[in-house]
């Protein structure tokens, strides 16, 4: 209808989801390290924090994407990887109640449960260590941020360049205001979670499919879409 790919619309219902629970899981990450400052160093270090992500999203998508593209180990690899980003999700997904508090009051710089303070039960830290502990995990996160948008994407390139423009976007302009969605309403971030858990092994099964005949799985993999990628590709 409308000229339209239905398959695209797909990806891309499943690019903006990814998109949005891990810019909010990266804000939680980001907040969580920074709970522990004063105040005024509070809003330098996730300052820090989201600029160092946007920077590392740019730079690792110009890699991953390049990489993903020769198909066969590398595609194996990648949803390997997607499946660890999965279980680290799930145990982001299980922390307790007031940790995640703290993050979203110090990414908010607000008290939000009116106690009277705000992130004042984080432990105490510096700005050293709070923006060490903020870059270590930008650098796994902005990864398996661009790993699992171009997984998404499945080979249309107009869906990965507006996942990757949007988590950019997300990251840079409404990182704190998704953290909250999801403290809010934990079901979306369970929905991005099993996304995320489909597409790596939907990127497992195409990298495997380059060495061994696999019969159609429906949703979750094509044999001939394969073949038509390595086509294109060569």
């Amino acid at each position: 209808m409308f000229g339209i790919d239905p398959s695209f619309l797909s990806s891309l219902f499943q690019v903006i989801m990814i998109d949005l629970v891990l810019a909010g899981d990266n804000a939680v990450v980001i907040g969580l390290a920074a709970a522990g400052l004063a105040p005024k160093l509070r809003r330098k270090a996730i300052l820090i924090g989201i600029l160092a992500a946007t920077v590392l999203r740019i730079c690792f998508a110009l890699l991953t994407t390049q990489l993903l593209s020769l198909g066969g180990g590398l595609l194996i690899a990648g949803g390997v990887l997607l499946l660890w980003v999965c279980w680290k999700m799930y145990r982001e997904l299980t922390v307790s109640h007031d940790e995640e508090q703290e993050a979203t009051e110090a990414l908010a710089n607000a008290d939000l449960n009116a106690d009277g303070s705000v992130a004042s039960r984080a432990p105490k830290k510096t700005l050293r260590q709070a923006v060490t502990q903020i870059i270590i995990a930008d650098v796994s996160m902005s990864l398996d941020n661009v790993l699992a948008v171009a997984g998404a994407a499945q080979h249309h390139f107009e869906a990965l360049i507006f996942g990757l423009a949007l988590s950019v976007v997300l990251m840079g302009v409404a990182a704190t205001f998704i953290a909250r969605l999801l403290h809010r309403f934990r079901w979306i971030a369970w929905i991005g979670l099993v996304m995320i858990l489909i597409v790596a092994v939907r990127m497992g099964l195409e990298g495997l499919g380059a060495f061994v005949a696999i019969p159609e799985i429906p949703f979750l993999y094509t044999p001939h879409a394969v073949a038509g990628a390595a086509a294109v590709a060569h």
